[in-house]
């Protein structure tokens, strides 16, 4: 996968870039059907400046389509780490939507209450 990262009025370049190096690393089981070249993440850390909060703009570029995330937060690597979460239920609804997982979906029958009485 190809990364790249941009940083806004944000000073703390190491810890972030470890913290992103680990997210990375989980997301590559997510993404084996896909070839290492044709991926591309793009983050992006600002500082808002009027609410003192860090923002973390995550981009991934699949082949199949590109998913945009937000996530913000008091810390610049707890908006990192929201920003992850999201992008990962997304990854995993957009890949079971390429797999038409709701065309297989089982429907079960109805049960029969028994009467009792």
């Amino acid at each position: 996968m190809k990364t790249s990262f941009t940083y806004k009025h944000v000073e703390a370049h190491q810890p972030l870039e470890k913290e992103m190096e680990r997210h990375i690393k989980k997301f590559s089981r997510l993404l084996q059907s896909y070839e290492p070249d044709l991926t591309q993440l793009h983050a992006v850390f600002s500082k808002n400046g009027r609410a003192d909060e860090f923002v973390c703009a995550l981009t991934l570029s699949l082949p199949t389509g590109t998913l945009h995330v937000t996530g913000t937060g008091p810390k610049a690597i707890a908006a990192c780490k929201q920003a992850f979460k999201e992008l990962e239920s997304q990854l995993k609804k957009h890949q079971s939507r390429l797999r038409k997982d709701y065309e297989w979906k089982r429907k079960r029958p109805l049960r029969r209450i028994a009467a009792t009485s």
